[in-house]
């Protein structure tokens, strides 16, 4: 047990300092190894080689296709037709509403994070600065918009945080929808209420829209795409995956496919955008496997035993222990999907034996592991908000507040009301 502690700290700290997952879960996992019993050379080569091998040989293809989908939505300016098409709707006057949607609208599609932060905040920029609204508020905007309600709680959402505890669970995309629905109307509404009454506060504070430093470093050009057009691929990928029930995998493909027909004019660009998005999913799924690799060598050392004990034996419904295992894991990693990759990958089996005797449903377990993966995940470390930040220009110090409450803490309250309509039979 103090092993497996002594490693979780390890790699909480090492991640936050900014040292990356590929080498700092290994060296975690070795100090769980020694502390525990194992062999060290054959707890790396065997047991975390193992769980990381399986881990990426099960989900590289979705993190490659979906790469590809979100760059080629991208070059092809799809995504930013939506996203100035949805703003225009809004108006300035809801300039927040207007970025809020967009980013909204393009994550629930199924396109990356990190792509739809490049895709939206020029048109953020331009909407903020008709509305004289403070740039400090643009990070948790597009968090709000990005890594909340799309990526965790709305039934269907392609996004890989809805997709990994499929397996483990042996359930759907639209696993609990009541849940879903109802965790994203409060992470949603509360979210944009909260940000509005930030809005008010800084303008009586005399803070308003300030130039950043570079203006011109982002800027929206050229003719975009036709907005029904644009729309096509996205809900290709919503439509073959939820009602068609393709696999993901065909779901990807299809909408990729899309994209290229609809855009064949432009086949002289296919082939770098598709390079690109290739070779960046190829850090994310390796940073994920390798936070996957760690909970296996944790489940193989005998006070993992002891450590399945404390945390099924947490009183109350038993999805509360996976919402607490599932949070303090991603905060840990700053990785919604590698911190719930390291939960299930140790716990997963044991959920879903718990489910069967309790009559919770599988369904309920998917939902709750899901939505508590995007809690403490946010954490001042976690790659998303580091990535919003330096691409908005702004600071910890500037902007981290909002993006506490809008991606922490009313998520967390969102997770624990969908654990109360589980504990009535409401899924």
């Amino acid at each position: 047990m103090v092993g497996i502690l002594l490693g979780l700290i390890v790699l909480m700290i090492l991640a936050y300092l900014g040292w990356s997952i590929i080498w700092v879960a290994p060296i975690a996992a070795g100090i769980v190894a020694l502390t525990g019993g194992l062999d060290l050379l054959d707890a790396y080569t065997d047991t975390y080689m193992g769980g990381f091998v399986n881990f990426a040989k099960q989900w590289f293809p979705v993190f490659m296709l979906s790469a590809i989908f979100g760059k080629l939505m991208e070059d092809t300016k799809m995504a930013q037709s939506i996203a100035i098409t949805l703003s225009k709707l809004m108006g300035k006057s809801r300039a927040i509403l207007g970025v809020l949607l967009s980013c909204a609208v393009l994550t629930y599609g199924g396109i990356s994070l990190f792509v739809v932060v490049f895709a939206v905040y020029p048109l953020a920029l331009s909407m903020f600065r008709e509305a004289n609204i403070s740039r400090k508020l643009i990070p948790a905007t597009v968090a709000l918009g990005s890594f909340t309600f799309t990526m965790t709680a709305i039934p269907g959402t392609p996004q890989i945080q809805n997709l990994i505890p499929m397996p483990y669970f042996e359930t759907t995309p639209t696993s609990a929808p009541v849940m879903g629905i109802v965790a994203a109307t409060i992470m949603g509404f509360g979210g944009y209420a909260y940000l509005i009454w930030r809005q008010k506060k800084l303008t009586e504070q005399g803070e308003h829209f300030i130039e950043p430093e570079d203006k011109n470093m982002f800027h929206i050009e050229g003719d975009m795409p036709n907005i029904f057009l644009s729309l096509i691929p996205l809900l290709t990928v919503l439509i073959t995956l939820n009602i068609l029930d393709w696999d993901i995998v065909v779901s990807l493909v299809a909408g990729n496919l899309i994209i290229l027909l609809l855009n064949i004019r432009k086949i002289t660009g296919f082939v770098k955008a598709i390079n690109e998005g290739a070779v960046g999913s190829v850090t994310a799924i390796i940073n994920t496997s390798a936070a996957v690799g760690f909970g296996t060598v944790v489940q193989a050392v005998p006070g993992f035993s002891r450590l399945t004990e404390l945390l099924l034996g947490i009183p109350g419904n038993p999805l509360i222990s996976e919402a607490v295992s599932v949070n303090l894991l991603a905060g840990a990693t700053g990785s919604a999907s590698g911190g719930m990759g390291i939960a299930l990958e140790a716990l997963g089996a044991k959920y879903y034996q718990v489910a069967l005797d309790s009559g919770v449903s599988l369904d309920a377990f998917h939902r709750i592991a899901s939505l508590s993966s995007g809690g403490l995940d946010a954490l001042p470390h976690n790659g998303a908000v580091l990535t919003v930040l330096t691409i908005t220009g702004m600071t910890h110090k500037d902007s981290y507040r909002d993006i506490a409450v809008v991606a922490i803490g009313i998520p967390i309250l969102a997770t624990a009301a969908a654990i109360i309509l589980a504990s009535f039979g409401i899924y």
